[in-house]
């Protein structure tokens, strides 16, 4: 060594030894994933927004009328589930396709290349796509507030199960883009699985409404008790446990999130 250093050599450059956490890698891997969704802002903010419009018109106006549910207003019993279904599959769909992207651009490459460590791969997608969740929603309660007179009743309830949703949307939607294949494995997951799960969780009625077996499939559907708590959040009313509700979504956040770095660490459908 010491007689290359003599002979001038130029030894390779060494990889960069972060100690604890690439602080610096982080960041710019969550500005990457905002920064995807900001530049088709027609498409990932304003379409949702008019979606969630269109929902309104068509179930508060032309089939809710003037009706009420336990007490409370159709128009504003619904907003909330809307709201939350915007968080739902936009967060989804932020990391998901972000992943899908890059397998199909074979820039698979550019995430395992830095030196970003599993855990730092997944706060940053999964913080990207929760990100996009909650931007979406805040737009949308702005769009809705005028046509639902929405209050806050529990500011608690709003933060926890919207964050919460986001999140394991954002996971989940990590873990459909590592195991997906072609775009048709993506749209299957969507259309049998999100879909489904969102239009059984009491979105727009309240779910002791529904005929058997779909009444009691959900009260095991996860959407059910985050749009539950969730709504719960602005009109003070719950169907179900807001504990059991609560602790599911932390176990969610923690299972889903745990799957996710797994899956990096192992370099899952990554590396090959």
């Amino acid at each position: 060594m010491k007689d290359m250093a003599l002979t001038g050599a130029v030894l390779p450059p060494q990889p960069r030894d972060y100690p604890s956490v690439n602080w610096e890698g982080l960041k710019t891997l969550y500005v990457r994933e905002v920064r995807r969704f900001i530049k088709v802002g027609m498409q990932t903010l304003a379409a949702p927004v008019v979606t969630a419009l269109l929902y309104m018109l068509v179930f508060v106006v032309a089939v809710g009328g003037g009706r009420s549910i336990n007490g409370v207003a159709f128009g504003t019993f619904v907003a909330p589930g809307l709201i939350m279904m915007q968080i739902l599959s936009n967060a989804f769909a932020n990391s998901s396709s972000s992943l899908l992207q890059a397998k199909f651009n074979g820039l698979m490459g550019d995430f395992i290349t830095p030196p970003l460590s599993p855990f730092e791969h997944l706060v940053g997608f999964g913080a990207g796509a929760a990100t996009r969740g909650l931007v979406v929603g805040a737009v949308t309660l702005v769009a809705i507030v005028p046509f639902a007179h929405l209050s806050v009743a529990q500011p608690w309830a709003i933060a926890y199960f919207g964050l919460g949703a986001a999140l394991i949307m954002g996971f989940i939607g990590i873990m459909a883009g590592l195991w997906a294949e072609k775009f048709d494995h993506m749209a299957a997951v969507t259309n049998f699985v999100i879909m489904p799960m969102t239009f059984l969780s009491g979105t727009f009625y309240p779910i002791d409404r529904l005929p058997e077996p779909f009444r009691s499939f959900s009260n095991f559907n996860p959407f059910f008790y985050l749009i539950d708590g969730f709504r719960y959040g602005f009109i003070g009313q719950a169907e179900s446990s807001l504990a059991v509700g609560a602790a599911m979504t932390g176990a969610l956040v923690l299972a889903t999130g745990w799957t996710c770095f797994w899956m990096f660490r192992t370099g899952y459908k990554i590396k090959t």
